[in-house]
């Protein structure tokens, strides 16, 4: 099991609450695993495991450097009109992060820059470099140019109902190990990782054996996107290689039908 919490203010009953749940999915863990056959499943995506997917996303699709060279994960959207669910709206939200208001340069960022609203693409972040390089204004981005304090707008759907929502599926607690295996598709592999759940008539009834995932982001944050939570989760990142990071994100839990599992 592994669970985070982070924030600027101590709440000890949220505190309580997620040591809670932590112990109540401890005691699952001990049931025999359940092994699935590969195939599509409705799965609820934790925050944890959904900043793992976002995150790659973010990695490759954002930056303007990755549009105009042809090399942007998410150039479906940008040259061919394609949208994600309505729900999902993306920001790089440096005013709600952990990170000094400019980058590594002394650029200073904007409070905020908006990333895809109501699933359509909208702003990119353009570094120094780039703005130069492509006579645009730059807007405090990193050489990178990827996201140093995402944020993902809510949704409607109560954590406390979730599991009523998903009813029969894979409830996944983290994922780990992703890359694309179609970058220009937006098409990216994993696997479950920590705690991830069989559940049966909304209710937790075994562990389940690693699984292996192959999916794009038009699919599960696009058509197959059931619903995002309204409770949101702050993930700092916990890097220390060279100093300590200062980059994180701050999102939903996803529900999403016909998940694909190769494995």
């Amino acid at each position: 099991m592994k669970s985070r919490y982070a924030g600027s203010r101590w709440d000890a009953g949220k505190f309580g609450g997620i040591v809670q749940r932590a112990e109540d999915q401890l005691g699952v863990l001990v049931r025999p695993p359940r092994s699935l056959s590969r195939g599509s499943y409705r799965v609820y995506l934790s925050p944890a495991a959904l900043a793992e997917f976002v995150e790659m996303v973010a990695m490759r699709g954002f930056g303007l450097r990755g549009r105009r060279t042809k090399q942007s994960s998410l150039l479906q959207m940008a040259e061919e009109g394609r949208r994600l669910h309505p729900s999902v709206s993306l920001s790089e939200n440096s005013r709600g992060g952990l990170g000094p208001e400019f980058q590594q340069q002394g650029f200073s960022k904007p409070p905020e820059v908006p990333l895809i609203e109501s699933g359509a693409l909208a702003e990119c972040l353009v570094s120094p470099r780039s703005g130069r390089e492509w006579d645009v204004p730059a807007n405090g981005a990193s050489d990178r140019e990827s996201p140093e304090s995402l944020d993902m707008a809510p949704g409607d759907i109560s954590s406390s109902g979730v599991l009523e929502k998903l009813e029969e599926g894979i409830y996944v607690g983290d994922l780990w190990y992703l890359n694309y295996s179609d970058l220009p598709a937006c098409r990216m592999t994993g696997l479950t990782r920590f705690a991830s759940f069989w559940v049966e008539k909304g209710e937790i009834k075994a562990p389940v054996q690693v699984m292996r995932f192959d999916e794009t982001v038009y699919r599960v944050l696009g058509e197959n996107l059931i619903g995002l939570t309204k409770e949101r989760e702050f993930i700092p990142d916990s890097g220390t290689y060279g100093s300590r990071s200062t980059r994180s994100i701050r999102l939903p839990g996803a529900l999403v039908e016909d998940f694909a599992f190769t494995l």
